[in-house]
């Protein structure tokens, strides 16, 4: 199956939402090239960034998982 390369901005705004962040992108540590953590404490937020290297229906359904957390906004950007 053909893959693609993309680029998952996450923003945790609740402190009680990052435990779930991690176990859904735990879940999907095969296909994830690098991640970068960012605590804003100023603004007791935290932002995520994860390239990732999987096929496209992979990357939507982790993408979907982690806006259905509650506190969590995300946003996907695909390689051509």
């Amino acid at each position: 199956m053909e893959t693609r390369v993309a680029i998952i901005a996450i923003m945790v705004e609740s402190a009680e939402s990052v435990a779930k962040v991690n176990d859904i992108l735990h879940g999907y540590a095969e296909h994830i090239i690098g991640r970068m953590g960012l605590p804003y404490r100023e603004r007791k937020m935290s932002i995520i960034s994860i390239v990732i290297d999987a096929p496209h229906n992979t990357i939507s359904a982790l993408s979907g998982k982690l806006g259905r957390i509650g506190g969590v906004n995300s946003q996907t950007l695909y390689s051509k």
